[in-house]
Protein backbone atom coordinates (compact mmCIF):
# COMPACT_ATOMS: atom_id res chain seq x y z
CA UNK A 1 0.00 0.00 0.00
CA UNK A 2 1.62 3.40 -1.14
CA UNK A 3 2.26 5.85 1.97
CA UNK A 4 1.43 9.41 1.76
CA UNK A 5 5.26 10.79 1.82
CA UNK A 6 6.89 8.10 -0.87
CA UNK A 7 9.19 9.58 -2.68
CA UNK A 8 9.80 12.89 0.04
CA UNK A 9 13.22 12.34 0.90
CA UNK A 10 14.62 14.34 4.46
CA UNK A 11 18.23 14.78 5.39
CA UNK A 12 17.82 14.10 9.59
CA UNK A 13 20.37 16.00 11.53
CA UNK A 14 18.67 15.63 14.21
CA UNK A 15 19.97 14.54 18.13
CA UNK A 16 18.22 13.31 20.84
CA UNK A 17 14.50 13.94 21.48
CA UNK A 18 12.71 16.63 19.61
CA UNK A 19 13.79 16.72 15.54
CA UNK A 20 14.27 12.66 15.63
CA UNK A 21 10.66 11.81 16.70
CA UNK A 22 9.74 14.72 13.77
CA UNK A 23 11.88 12.50 11.27
CA UNK A 24 10.38 9.11 13.03
CA UNK A 25 6.87 10.55 11.93
CA UNK A 26 8.04 11.38 8.69
CA UNK A 27 10.10 8.31 8.11
CA UNK A 28 6.98 5.98 9.53
CA UNK A 29 4.19 7.92 7.02
CA UNK A 30 6.57 7.03 3.91
CA UNK A 31 9.55 9.28 3.95
CA UNK A 32 13.28 8.27 3.43
CA UNK A 33 14.81 9.75 6.02
CA UNK A 34 18.39 9.63 5.94
CA UNK A 35 20.36 10.37 9.68
CA UNK A 36 23.12 12.00 9.10
CA UNK A 37 26.13 11.74 11.74
CA UNK A 38 29.43 12.39 12.50
CA UNK A 39 32.30 10.09 11.55
CA UNK A 40 32.09 7.62 14.60
CA UNK A 41 28.14 8.37 15.17
CA UNK A 42 26.69 11.03 17.68
CA UNK A 43 25.94 11.63 21.66
CA UNK A 44 22.58 10.27 21.72
CA UNK A 45 23.84 6.73 20.99
CA UNK A 46 25.58 6.19 23.95
CA UNK A 47 22.97 7.77 26.32
CA UNK A 48 20.19 6.02 28.67
CA UNK A 49 19.62 2.74 29.19
CA UNK A 50 21.45 -0.21 27.02
CA UNK A 51 19.75 -3.04 25.58
CA UNK A 52 21.28 -6.36 25.61
CA UNK A 53 22.91 -5.71 22.14
CA UNK A 54 24.77 -3.23 23.34
CA UNK A 55 22.72 -0.44 21.60
CA UNK A 56 20.76 2.31 23.66
CA UNK A 57 16.58 1.80 23.65
CA UNK A 58 16.47 5.54 22.97
CA UNK A 59 17.89 4.66 19.62
CA UNK A 60 16.01 1.98 18.77
CA UNK A 61 13.05 3.25 19.38
CA UNK A 62 13.51 6.69 17.74
CA UNK A 63 15.87 5.40 14.64
CA UNK A 64 13.34 2.69 13.82
CA UNK A 65 12.60 3.28 9.53
CA UNK A 66 15.37 5.34 8.97
CA UNK A 67 18.73 4.78 7.12
CA UNK A 68 22.03 6.11 8.57
CA UNK A 69 25.27 7.70 7.09
CA UNK A 70 27.94 9.55 8.65
CA UNK A 71 28.99 12.72 6.72
CA UNK A 72 31.62 15.58 8.24
CA UNK A 73 29.95 18.91 7.01
CA UNK A 74 32.30 21.09 8.54
CA UNK A 75 35.47 19.62 6.25
CA UNK A 76 34.94 21.47 2.46
CA UNK A 77 34.93 17.45 1.00
CA UNK A 78 31.58 17.29 3.18
CA UNK A 79 29.97 20.46 2.01
CA UNK A 80 30.54 18.89 -1.17
CA UNK A 81 28.61 16.14 -0.16
CA UNK A 82 26.20 18.06 1.73
CA UNK A 83 25.57 19.95 -1.44
CA UNK A 84 24.78 17.02 -3.68
CA UNK A 85 22.26 15.66 -1.12
CA UNK A 86 20.52 18.46 -0.59
CA UNK A 87 20.21 18.75 -4.68
CA UNK A 88 18.34 15.54 -4.47
CA UNK A 89 16.17 15.70 -0.92
CA UNK A 90 12.82 17.67 -0.04
CA UNK A 91 13.56 18.57 3.17
CA UNK A 92 16.37 19.05 5.85
CA UNK A 93 15.73 18.53 9.81
CA UNK A 94 18.05 19.63 12.44
CA UNK A 95 18.20 20.88 16.13
CA UNK A 96 21.18 23.13 16.06
CA UNK A 97 21.68 26.76 17.18
CA UNK A 98 21.35 29.73 14.73
CA UNK A 99 25.22 29.49 15.05
CA UNK A 100 25.75 26.23 15.11
CA UNK A 101 23.91 25.99 11.82
CA UNK A 102 25.93 28.92 9.72
CA UNK A 103 29.01 27.02 10.74
CA UNK A 104 27.42 23.86 9.31
CA UNK A 105 26.55 25.06 6.37
CA UNK A 106 23.15 24.67 7.12
CA UNK A 107 21.26 28.12 7.19
CA UNK A 108 18.10 27.91 4.75
CA UNK A 109 19.49 30.91 3.16
CA UNK A 110 22.52 29.39 1.59
CA UNK A 111 20.67 25.53 1.33
CA UNK A 112 18.30 27.20 -0.80
CA UNK A 113 20.56 28.55 -3.15
CA UNK A 114 21.51 24.96 -3.98
CA UNK A 115 18.15 24.05 -4.16
CA UNK A 116 14.89 26.53 -4.42
CA UNK A 117 12.72 23.78 -3.34
CA UNK A 118 14.05 22.16 -0.16
CA UNK A 119 12.24 23.16 3.17
CA UNK A 120 14.45 23.54 6.45
CA UNK A 121 13.27 22.59 9.64
CA UNK A 122 15.17 23.71 12.71
CA UNK A 123 14.09 22.55 15.65
CA UNK A 124 16.46 24.41 18.54
CA UNK A 125 15.88 25.32 22.38
CA UNK A 126 14.83 29.30 22.29
CA UNK A 127 14.04 29.33 18.00
CA UNK A 128 16.22 31.11 15.02
CA UNK A 129 15.93 34.37 16.63
CA UNK A 130 15.12 36.49 19.77
CA UNK A 131 17.32 37.30 22.48
CA UNK A 132 17.89 33.43 23.94
CA UNK A 133 18.29 32.01 20.55
CA UNK A 134 21.80 30.95 20.91
CA UNK A 135 21.00 29.29 24.21
CA UNK A 136 21.39 25.76 24.55
CA UNK A 137 17.79 23.80 26.03
CA UNK A 138 16.48 20.80 26.72
CA UNK A 139 12.81 19.90 27.54
CA UNK A 140 13.14 20.42 31.52
CA UNK A 141 14.81 24.08 30.91
CA UNK A 142 11.56 24.94 28.35
CA UNK A 143 9.40 23.26 31.10
CA UNK A 144 10.70 25.27 33.75
CA UNK A 145 10.88 28.62 32.09
CA UNK A 146 7.27 28.73 30.56
CA UNK A 147 5.99 28.71 33.67
CA UNK A 148 4.72 24.82 33.63
CA UNK A 149 6.81 23.79 36.81
CA UNK A 150 5.55 26.35 38.47
CA UNK A 151 1.83 24.70 38.59
CA UNK A 152 3.18 20.82 38.13
CA UNK A 153 2.87 19.27 41.58
CA UNK A 154 1.31 19.35 45.39
CA UNK A 155 0.68 23.12 47.13
CA UNK A 156 3.59 23.60 48.64
CA UNK A 157 5.92 21.41 46.93
CA UNK A 158 8.95 22.62 45.05
CA UNK A 159 8.22 23.22 41.66
CA UNK A 160 7.94 19.87 39.57
CA UNK A 161 8.71 18.81 35.81
CA UNK A 162 6.37 15.99 34.02
CA UNK A 163 8.78 12.57 33.52
CA UNK A 164 7.38 12.21 30.29
CA UNK A 165 8.79 14.86 28.10
CA UNK A 166 5.72 16.13 26.41
CA UNK A 167 7.84 19.26 25.10
CA UNK A 168 10.26 17.60 23.02
CA UNK A 169 7.43 15.50 21.61
CA UNK A 170 5.43 18.56 21.16
CA UNK A 171 8.31 20.25 19.30
CA UNK A 172 8.48 17.29 16.93
CA UNK A 173 5.16 17.04 15.97
CA UNK A 174 4.76 20.85 15.56
CA UNK A 175 8.09 20.49 13.18
CA UNK A 176 6.02 17.46 11.39
CA UNK A 177 3.08 19.43 10.66
CA UNK A 178 4.85 22.51 9.46
CA UNK A 179 6.92 20.19 6.85
CA UNK A 180 4.08 19.17 5.62
CA UNK A 181 2.14 22.36 5.58
CA UNK A 182 5.34 23.52 3.26
CA UNK A 183 5.42 20.53 0.92
CA UNK A 184 1.49 21.46 0.28
CA UNK A 185 2.49 24.94 0.13
CA UNK A 186 5.61 23.80 -2.48
CA UNK A 187 3.55 21.70 -4.46
CA UNK A 188 0.91 24.90 -5.46
CA UNK A 189 4.77 27.28 -5.59
CA UNK A 190 7.55 25.15 -6.36
CA UNK A 191 9.66 27.04 -3.82
CA UNK A 192 10.44 25.61 -0.38
CA UNK A 193 10.80 27.35 3.02
CA UNK A 194 12.04 27.36 6.42
CA UNK A 195 10.35 25.94 9.74
CA UNK A 196 11.74 27.26 12.89
CA UNK A 197 10.28 25.54 15.67
CA UNK A 198 11.84 26.01 19.72
CA UNK A 199 11.26 24.05 22.49
CA UNK A 200 10.35 27.22 24.83
CA UNK A 201 7.63 28.56 22.31
CA UNK A 202 5.83 24.56 22.33
CA UNK A 203 5.45 25.06 26.21
CA UNK A 204 4.48 28.49 26.35
CA UNK A 205 1.75 27.49 24.20
CA UNK A 206 1.08 24.71 25.35
CA UNK A 207 0.21 26.48 28.65
CA UNK A 208 -0.88 29.73 26.86
CA UNK A 209 -4.65 29.59 28.48
CA UNK A 210 -2.36 30.56 31.78
CA UNK A 211 -0.77 33.41 30.19
CA UNK A 212 -4.13 34.96 28.69
CA UNK A 213 -5.70 34.42 32.74
CA UNK A 214 -2.72 36.11 34.34
CA UNK A 215 -2.80 38.84 31.93
CA UNK A 216 -6.66 39.57 32.95
CA UNK A 217 -6.65 38.76 35.78
CA UNK A 218 -3.75 38.88 37.63
CA UNK A 219 -4.25 36.00 40.05
CA UNK A 220 -1.30 33.78 40.29
CA UNK A 221 -1.50 30.23 39.66
CA UNK A 222 -0.52 27.58 41.76
CA UNK A 223 -0.19 23.83 41.72
CA UNK A 224 -3.31 22.00 42.71
CA UNK A 225 -2.03 18.31 42.75
CA UNK A 226 -3.97 15.62 41.02
CA UNK A 227 -6.93 18.04 40.48
CA UNK A 228 -7.70 19.37 37.69
CA UNK A 229 -8.25 23.02 37.29
CA UNK A 230 -11.93 24.13 36.23
CA UNK A 231 -13.64 21.27 37.36
CA UNK A 232 -14.13 17.93 40.17
CA UNK A 233 -11.54 15.81 39.26
CA UNK A 234 -8.82 14.06 41.13
CA UNK A 235 -7.05 10.58 41.84
CA UNK A 236 -8.85 8.72 44.55
CA UNK A 237 -7.71 5.66 46.12
CA UNK A 238 -9.80 2.65 46.07
CA UNK A 239 -9.48 -0.54 48.09
CA UNK A 240 -7.23 -2.17 46.01
CA UNK A 241 -5.28 0.56 43.71
CA UNK A 242 -5.94 4.03 42.40
CA UNK A 243 -8.26 5.40 40.35
CA UNK A 244 -8.68 8.70 38.36
CA UNK A 245 -12.04 10.68 38.30
CA UNK A 246 -12.81 13.13 35.92
CA UNK A 247 -16.17 15.36 36.63
CA UNK A 248 -16.08 17.84 33.79
CA UNK A 249 -19.75 19.16 32.49
CA UNK A 250 -23.08 19.21 34.41
CA UNK A 251 -24.16 15.71 32.35
CA UNK A 252 -21.04 13.86 33.85
CA UNK A 253 -21.65 15.50 37.36
CA UNK A 254 -25.50 14.28 37.48
CA UNK A 255 -24.49 10.77 36.53
CA UNK A 256 -22.23 10.54 38.78
CA UNK A 257 -23.70 11.67 42.14
CA UNK A 258 -26.86 9.34 41.04
CA UNK A 259 -24.62 6.27 40.42
CA UNK A 260 -22.59 6.98 44.01
CA UNK A 261 -25.89 7.85 45.65
CA UNK A 262 -25.57 11.22 46.15
CA UNK A 263 -28.40 12.82 44.31
CA UNK A 264 -29.20 15.16 46.95
CA UNK A 265 -25.98 17.24 45.86
CA UNK A 266 -27.67 18.12 42.49
CA UNK A 267 -29.18 20.97 43.62
CA UNK A 268 -26.76 21.85 46.60
CA UNK A 269 -25.60 25.88 45.59
CA UNK A 270 -21.73 24.74 45.90
CA UNK A 271 -22.12 22.12 43.68
CA UNK A 272 -23.55 24.38 41.21
CA UNK A 273 -21.25 24.19 37.88
CA UNK A 274 -17.86 23.22 37.42
CA UNK A 275 -16.37 25.82 38.94
CA UNK A 276 -18.03 26.04 41.72
CA UNK A 277 -17.15 22.34 42.04
CA UNK A 278 -13.69 22.89 41.85
CA UNK A 279 -13.68 25.62 44.27
CA UNK A 280 -15.34 23.76 46.93
CA UNK A 281 -13.18 20.49 46.11
CA UNK A 282 -11.99 20.72 49.92
CA UNK A 283 -15.56 19.77 50.77
CA UNK A 284 -16.03 17.61 47.83
CA UNK A 285 -13.64 15.62 47.79
CA UNK A 286 -13.85 13.80 50.79
CA UNK A 287 -17.41 12.31 49.77
CA UNK A 288 -16.33 11.10 46.37
CA UNK A 289 -12.79 10.01 48.16
CA UNK A 290 -15.04 7.86 50.64
CA UNK A 291 -17.39 5.98 48.00
CA UNK A 292 -14.16 5.10 45.90
CA UNK A 293 -12.35 3.94 49.14
CA UNK A 294 -15.43 1.60 49.95
CA UNK A 295 -15.05 -0.64 46.53
CA UNK A 296 -12.40 -2.27 44.23
CA UNK A 297 -10.82 -0.12 41.00
CA UNK A 298 -13.21 -2.94 38.94
CA UNK A 299 -16.02 -1.95 41.05
CA UNK A 300 -15.91 1.67 40.53
CA UNK A 301 -14.79 1.19 36.76
CA UNK A 302 -17.56 -1.17 36.20
CA UNK A 303 -19.99 0.91 37.79
CA UNK A 304 -18.95 4.36 36.22
CA UNK A 305 -18.05 3.07 32.86
CA UNK A 306 -21.58 2.08 32.63
CA UNK A 307 -22.56 5.43 32.64
CA UNK A 308 -20.46 7.25 30.86
CA UNK A 309 -18.51 8.83 33.36
CA UNK A 310 -14.75 9.11 32.79
CA UNK A 311 -12.44 6.92 35.01
CA UNK A 312 -9.37 5.32 34.75
CA UNK A 313 -6.82 2.87 37.16
CA UNK A 314 -3.39 3.95 37.35
CA UNK A 315 -1.29 1.85 35.93
CA UNK A 316 2.44 1.04 36.28
CA UNK A 317 4.36 1.04 32.64
CA UNK A 318 4.57 -2.92 33.32
CA UNK A 319 0.50 -2.79 33.45
CA UNK A 320 0.19 -0.46 30.39
CA UNK A 321 2.20 -2.64 28.39
CA UNK A 322 0.09 -5.48 28.77
CA UNK A 323 -3.40 -3.34 28.07
CA UNK A 324 -4.98 -5.53 25.46
CA UNK A 325 -6.16 -1.73 24.29
CA UNK A 326 -2.70 -0.92 23.95
CA UNK A 327 -1.93 -3.97 21.67
CA UNK A 328 -5.43 -3.83 19.54
CA UNK A 329 -4.67 -0.43 18.82
CA UNK A 330 -0.58 -1.34 17.58
CA UNK A 331 0.91 1.36 20.28
CA UNK A 332 3.20 -1.40 20.72
CA UNK A 333 4.65 -3.56 17.59
CA UNK A 334 7.05 -6.53 17.32
CA UNK A 335 10.37 -5.46 14.97
CA UNK A 336 12.64 -8.15 13.80
CA UNK A 337 15.96 -6.58 14.51
CA UNK A 338 19.29 -8.19 13.13
CA UNK A 339 21.05 -10.01 16.06
CA UNK A 340 18.35 -9.43 18.70
CA UNK A 341 15.11 -11.00 17.62
CA UNK A 342 11.63 -9.84 17.84
CA UNK A 343 11.62 -6.29 19.21
CA UNK A 344 9.27 -4.84 20.94
CA UNK A 345 8.55 -0.80 19.50
CA UNK A 346 6.12 1.74 19.96
CA UNK A 347 3.18 2.01 17.39
CA UNK A 348 1.70 5.04 15.69
CA UNK A 349 -0.81 7.48 17.35
CA UNK A 350 -2.02 8.90 14.01
CA UNK A 351 -3.97 6.61 12.33
CA UNK A 352 -4.82 7.13 8.40
CA UNK A 353 -7.81 5.30 6.85
CA UNK A 354 -6.15 4.97 3.38
CA UNK A 355 -2.21 5.59 3.50
CA UNK A 356 -1.61 4.44 6.93
CA UNK A 357 1.87 4.68 8.32
CA UNK A 358 3.75 1.73 9.99
CA UNK A 359 6.72 0.44 11.53
CA UNK A 360 8.67 -1.96 9.79
CA UNK A 361 12.95 -1.71 10.43
CA UNK A 362 15.12 -1.45 12.60
CA UNK A 363 17.41 1.59 13.83
CA UNK A 364 20.09 1.44 11.69
CA UNK A 365 24.00 1.12 13.17
CA UNK A 366 26.26 4.10 12.52
CA UNK A 367 26.79 4.55 8.69
CA UNK A 368 24.98 1.79 7.39
CA UNK A 369 23.21 2.58 4.29
CA UNK A 370 26.63 4.95 3.56
CA UNK A 371 27.40 2.54 0.42
CA UNK A 372 23.46 2.65 -0.79
CA UNK A 373 23.39 6.60 -0.37
CA UNK A 374 26.93 7.62 -1.85
CA UNK A 375 27.04 5.06 -4.30
CA UNK A 376 23.67 4.10 -5.15
CA UNK A 377 22.46 8.07 -5.07
CA UNK A 378 25.48 10.25 -5.53
CA UNK A 379 27.08 7.73 -7.89
CA UNK A 380 30.84 7.72 -6.10
CA UNK A 381 32.32 3.81 -6.66
CA UNK A 382 33.71 1.84 -4.16
CA UNK A 383 37.20 2.74 -4.44
CA UNK A 384 35.63 6.90 -3.97
CA UNK A 385 33.72 5.66 -0.72
CA UNK A 386 37.20 4.35 1.20
CA UNK A 387 38.90 7.16 0.02
CA UNK A 388 36.35 8.87 2.21
CA UNK A 389 36.41 7.02 4.68
CA UNK A 390 39.84 6.96 5.46
CA UNK A 391 40.05 11.00 4.89
CA UNK A 392 37.13 10.17 7.89
CA UNK A 393 34.83 12.54 5.61
CA UNK A 394 32.07 9.60 6.17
Amino acid sequence: MTKILEGIRVLDFGRFLACPFCGLLMASMGAEVIRIERPGGEADRSMGLMAPNGENFFMLTMARNKKAITLDVRSPKGRKLLEALVKQSDVIIDNFSPEAKKEMGLEYISLRRVNPGIIVASVSGFGQYGPYSQRRCFDPIAQAMSGSMSVTGFPGSPPTRASVPYVDMAAGLYAALGIVLCLYHRDRTGVGQEVDISLMDTAVSFGGHYFSEHLVTGEPQEPVGNHSRYCAANLYQARDGWVFLSLLTDGIWRRFIRTAGMKHLEYEPRFKDDMSRYRNRDILDPLVAQWVADRTVAEVMELLDRVGVPCGPVKTIAEATEDPHVWAREMLVQVEHPGFGKFPLPGLALKLSQTPGDVNTAAPKVGAHNEEIYCGLLGYTEHQLEELRDQQII
